[in-house]
């Protein structure tokens, strides 16, 4: 979040990151995770942009009368899960779009209580307006649907990451209408602060530790490392173990 770019960020920016047996860092900077959590404690990190991501939507919500009911969530991988699941955590209405009809996903969606959808945000919307969305794929496509697509005085968290160099074309005046004239918000998020782990850990703490275990459809030993990067017809996470 530093406006001035000069950062460092540990395996992002100038500083390596944590793939070695050894390491020390400052103990201001680290955040405890339950033990029962240590073989999925890798969604810690993921776990906490969608912590950041439903505090900034609470914090925007809160503004003004804030009662939402449905979360839309479009992309079912990691992020976009385990959005749905601190949307399960607040008692709301959770959708979740993906483009695959069964397997895993589906069956992950429907055990936190919620729904599941193969088709488009247009079709969802139409059946089951929603208060928030939280996009998690950058499909280019989705990003301006979810914008078009919620209710009034609702509120679109961007956390999908989009390719550059591709067009769309849009009707920039009648999105700039419906954005204003129904109070809605459209803002990105990508990382997170120390609060925002903490309220991760605690979100992780509280969830069905067999459910967590189900994200991780894969563990490869590091010198297979480049198997994770080579795409599976089910995965949801794929973790390699040092």
């Amino acid at each position: 979040m530093c406006r001035n770019g000069r950062y460092t960020e540990r395996g992002i920016k100038e500083i390596h990151g944590y793939g070695s047996q050894l390491w020390t860092v400052e103990a201001d900077y680290a955040v405890r995770l339950d033990p029962d959590l240590a073989d999925v404690g890798m969604l810690l990190e993921p776990a906490a942009v969608v912590a950041k991501a439903w505090d900034h939507i609470e914090r925007i919500g809160n503004r003004a009368w804030f009662g939402p009911r449905r979360v839309l969530v479009t992309g079912a991988g990691p992020i976009g899960l385990l959005a749905a699941l601190l949307g399960a955590q607040r008692g709301l209405e959770v959708h979740v779009l993906d483009r695959v009809e069964s397997g895993v996903k589906p069956r992950l969606v429907r055990d936190l209580g919620a729904v599941y959808h193969a088709e488009g945000i247009p079709e969802v919307a139409r059946k089951a307006p929603p208060d928030i969305v939280i996009e998690a794929t950058g499909v280019d496509k989705l990003v301006l649907d979810a914008m078009e697509h919620s209710a009034a005085a609702g509120i679109v968290c961007l956390t999908g990451v989009s390719t550059a160099g591709r067009t769309v074309g849009i009707d920039a005046g009648a999105v700039n209408r419906e954005i204003v004239l129904q109070n809605d918000v459209v803002f990105g998020s990508v990382n997170a602060n120390h609060r925002h782990y903490e309220l991760a850990a605690s979100a992780l703490a509280k969830a069905d530790r067999s459910w967590l275990r189900r994200l991780v459809t894969r563990r490869l030993p590091l010198e297979r490392a480049a198997e994770a990067f080579e795409p599976g017809g089910d995965d949801v996470k794929v973790v390699i173990e040092l």
